[in-house]
């Protein structure tokens, strides 16, 4: 693991992502406090996006679509125009 300070992983961005890219951590303090850590991005972390995939799970009333009632949705308001700069 290779810890760096701010300034250093700004200057050596891609040296520090090329050694995340061969498997390395980084982590990367503000003075001698850990707060971030640079590591490989795991594309099977991701789940598969599909349509109906919650098929079955997720269920929603028949009213869910139906347009709100109207003391729920936004009016429309004025606008003030914006005042002159007195300067």
């Amino acid at each position: 693991m290779t810890k760096v300070t701010i300034h250093v992983a700004k200057t050596n961005l891609s040296k520090l992502i090329a050694k995340v890219e061969a498997g390395e951590e980084v982590v990367i303090c503000r003075g001698n406090k850990e707060v971030a850590k640079l590591v490989a991005a795991n594309d099977s972390a991701l789940p598969d996006r599909k349509p109906g995939n919650l098929k079955g799970i997720i269920e929603f009333d028949e009213r869910f679509f139906d347009p709100l009632p109207p003391h729920m949705t936004l009016k429309p308001t004025k606008t003030k125009k914006p005042s002159k700069n007195p300067w």
